[in-house]
């Protein structure tokens, strides 16, 4: 069965570049047919889907982060990596990444515990 462990800083000042892997086992992220997601969740607010990472290495990302999100892989590592750059306290939320079948959209069939992350000078 797949496992995905996030990663990185729980504390980014505003204005900086949230950065956060997500570690795979139990598959590989070059898999046919699977996309390799980030998403958050804000107190009172539901998921929202950041962007995603498909088996072929393409990219996409939500409209609404207005360009702010990329997403690498590792493949020797096996893991990908989500940067979300001029960050504000309104990027606060738990950080998880997941996978699914469809290259856009939160939907998913595996994720992470997820990572609190908090942005605060």
């Amino acid at each position: 069965q797949v496992q995905l462990q996030e990663s990185g800083p729980g504390l980014v000042k505003p204005s900086q570049t949230l950065s956060l892997t997500c570690t795979v086992s139990g598959d590989s992220i070059t898999t046919m047919g699977y996309y390799w997601k980030w998403l958050r969740q804000s107190p009172g607010k539901g998921e929202q889907w950041i962007g995603s990472i498909s088996f072929r290495d393409t990219t996409y990302y939500n409209p609404s982060l207005k360009n702010r999100a990329s997403i690498y892989r590792d493949t020797s590592k096996n893991q990908f990596t989500l940067h979300l750059s001029e960050v504000t306290p309104e990027d606060t939320a738990v950080y998880f990444c997941a996978r699914g079948v469809a290259d856009w959209g939160g939907q998913y069939a595996y994720r992470g515990q997820g990572t609190q992350v908090t942005v605060s000078s």
